[in-house]
């Protein structure tokens, strides 16, 4: 009778250890693709950052520009003229954001 209890026993903790073994390597593979996907958010979430602060500074000198030009009656200069100033104040704020550029030191100014 305990021989029969012991090979049941043996044959049990032989399942239960193949049951442990699947769900240890089944937690193992959903960690790394959590992994993977918290690496792709943090990316997607850098370049809707970097591209939101593009837009928004064309945006902005573009309507400085139509402004300007509205009740100033400069014609089409002061749109053109603001809306590149908007790109490109738009690049060097994403080159900033990205590292690319460093931002300028305070210490470094001529008129102290």
């Amino acid at each position: 009778m305990t021989d029969q209890r012991d090979e049941a026993l043996e044959e049990r903790r032989k399942r239960l250890g193949a049951a442990l073994k699947d769900v240890r390597r089944d937690a193992g593979r959903e960690a790394a693709d959590e992994r993977k996907a918290e690496a792709n958010r943090k990316g997607f979430a850098e370049a809707m950052k970097l591209s939101s602060e593009f837009v928004a500074a064309v945006i902005v000198g573009g309507a400085l520009g139509y402004f300007l030009d509205r009740f100033a009656g400069t014609g089409p200069w002061g749109l053109i003229i603001l809306l590149l100033l908007g790109f490109c104040a738009g690049v060097l704020n994403v080159m900033r954001a990205a590292g690319l550029v460093a931002r300028p030191d305070p210490g470094d100014r001529k008129d102290r």
